[in-house]
């Protein structure tokens, strides 16, 4: 093990929690309340982290059109939420794998299992870092709940030393990790139900800042038209009958012609969208696409009066 072990004491998150001293005399409904009751804190401290959220996702939109990655790296609960995030985009929003990717302190073990003394391993997240060739195209994000967790600063400050934009994710302020990146996003969510049992309020707001977070980016990168997943890529049952749905909000489409087209798209809805707004077919709707960096509006000239949904 390397890297010294993190001083806690001073972690709002490891604190003991006034509301919550006789938790273990309540009822069960009285816990669930409780819990509840503090769960209702993270929403407002991760809101009053916005603006430093938008300006983040700004950076990795701008990296993600240079062909830069967004690199999340964690231990424990916070390093299985970047993995969860960095897994879900590329169904969800037809990224290539590859483009988000998650590091985790003891690896691939972690996400089954406790792998707790990995997140003591400064060197092994500087390696991490190191073993996907980080460079200044890429922007890595640190995930910590206290903001002092060697593996976290260990790939940190690798992956700065590197040229990459660094930010960091943590939910105690000041801390370790702000003095180490460009950008912190530190929504303080107060002492835990459980005192540092950071899998709860902690792990909710670490886990709405990533929504956010990525959600904008795609947004920003034109993987939705209005509120539809139009890159979603339809690999099963369930998601064809979704894609479909989605070509039949966006065109005012039946069922049955929404299908025809999508099969005729190759299964990309966002193809299929163009082809029915623009009256074109599969080949000069992907040629608009490519044209207009992935924007269904402007591959289709703007909105039109014929989209059912997701203009309005």
């Amino acid at each position: 093990m390397s890297g010294e072990v993190p001083d806690l004491a001073s972690a709002v998150t490891e604190a003991i929690n006034p509301r919550t001293r006789d938790i273990d005399t309540r009822s069960a409904e009285e816990i669930v309340e409780l819990i509840l009751s503090e769960d209702a804190r993270v929403v407002p401290a991760v809101m009053a982290e916005r603006d430093a959220i938008a300006r983040l996702a700004e950076v990795v939109a701008e990296r993600l059109r240079r062909g830069g990655r967004l690199i999340y790296a964690g231990a424990g609960t916070s390093g299985r939420l970047g993995m969860l995030d960095a897994l879900e985009l590329p169904p969800t929003f037809g990224i290539e794998p590859g483009r988000v990717v998650a590091l985790v302190a003891g690896g691939p073990a972690a996400l089954t299992g406790a792998v707790e003394e990995a997140e003591d391993d400064a060197a092994a997240g500087a390696a991490d870092v190191a073993a996907i060739d980080v460079g200044p195209a890429d922007v890595v994000l640190g995930i910590t709940a206290s903001g002092r967790t060697p593996y976290v600063l260990g790939a940190v400050s690798e992956a700065r030393a590197r040229g990459a934009y660094v930010a960091g994710l943590a939910c105690n302020r000041p801390s370790p990790l702000e003095e180490l990146v460009d950008l912190m996003i530190a929504p303080v969510v107060g002492p835990e139900v459980i005192a540092g049992s950071t899998r709860m309020k902690a792990g909710t707001a670490q886990k709405l800042v990533l929504n956010a977070l990525s959600t904008t980016v795609m947004i920003r990168l034109g993987k939705t038209f209005g509120n539809l997943m139009v890159d979603v890529r339809p690999s099963n049952r369930k998601l064809w009958q979704r894609a479909i749905r989605i070509v039949t909000l966006a065109t005012g489409l039946d069922a049955t012609e929404a299908q025809r087209l999508l099969e005729a798209a190759a299964g990309e809805p966002k193809t299929a969208i163009v082809m029915a707004l623009a009256g074109v077919d599969a080949e000069e709707a992907r040629r608009r696409l490519a044209a207009s960096e992935g924007r269904v509006r402007d591959a289709i000239g703007g909105g039109r009066d014929g989209q059912a949904t997701a203009g309005r």
